[in-house]
């Protein structure tokens, strides 16, 4: 089970990673292969989604 609140979408992500663009997430997911992966990806052109502790604690570590 996933709960919903910490869930976090691309935009959310690229400003917790200092990013300026959203689509420069997709760069940080090729770069790095320990970082987190969505849990939710609907496909191209789709929503994907983040756990976010799960990205806070990647973020942590680095």
């Amino acid at each position: 089970m996933v709960n919903t609140d910490e869930l976090i979408d691309s935009r959310e992500l690229a400003s917790l990673l200092g990013l300026a663009h959203p689509n420069s997430v997709s760069l940080y997911q090729r770069r790095y292969a320990d970082m987190p992966r969505p849990v939710v990806d609907l496909g191209s052109g789709r929503p994907r989604l983040w756990l976010r502790p799960a990205v806070l604690d990647w973020i942590e570590s680095r």
